[in-house]
């Protein structure tokens, strides 16, 4: 990734315990959510305001659960992810495909088809964001918007160390970094979902719009 003008955004920061294959850690379904049941509940709340029905989603990093509020109604939600099986167990995409960003960050898309771009307690695990969130903004539409949530889980061994060596502050300064440093977005966001501090995960959102 670039990471001129800005220290925290060097290569070094973007290594990781575990070098080994992404297909191989990912290989095992995993069939569970990443935060708690409150933090599920702030983040589809979150959506629901984010959102709205005729949407053109893509559901970038996914899982087997997407936390779209349940009255939510989309044209079409795209979901992403690294094991086909959790994909398929998501009852709320309508198509998916498996790719390593990590080895190819370049999206299967045209340019301006999305309405939104979600990516869910995941950006951890990106050796190369900025790069990521350059092809994020090439497929949203004018005025699209772009979601980044996090919480302070992680699989420590597949966190890049940037993010393993910062606290909450730390992760929501880098994602606001990603953003910016991608360009193209305007309206860079912070919101604190966290919905009860010290007794629940915490959860936080970075946001922008394409310009």
């Amino acid at each position: 990734m670039s990471g001129d003008g800005d220290p925290s955004l060097a290569d070094t920061r973007f290594t990781r315990l575990d070098e080994m294959p992404d297909e191989m850690f990912y290989g095992m379904p995993r069939l569970v959510t990443h935060i708690d049941d409150d933090a599920c509940v702030a983040l589809a709340a979150y959506y629901d305001q984010i959102l709205k029905d005729g949407d053109r989603i893509l559901d970038l990093m996914s899982s087997c659960v997407s936390h779209f509020p349940n009255t939510l109604k989309p044209a079409h939600v795209t979901g992403h992810g690294m094991n086909t099986t959790e994909l398929a167990a998501n009852p709320q995409l309508d198509t998916h495909f498996v790719q390593n960003l990590n080895q190819t960050p370049t999206l299967p898309f045209d340019g301006n088809i999305f309405d939104a771009c979600l990516i869910a307690v995941s950006v951890q695990y990106l050796i190369d964001p900025v790069a990521v969130f350059r092809e994020v903004e090439r497929v949203l539409k004018t005025g699209g918007v772009v979601a980044v949530s996090f919480s302070n889980r992680m699989f420590p061994t597949k966190a890049v160390a940037a993010w393993r060596e910062g606290d909450n502050a730390t992760h929501c300064n880098l994602v606001e970094n990603y953003l910016h440093e991608a360009g193209g977005f305007r309206a860079i966001a912070l919101d604190d979902l966290s919905p009860h501090p010290g007794r629940s995960d915490p959860l936080f959102v970075v946001s922008g719009k394409v310009t």
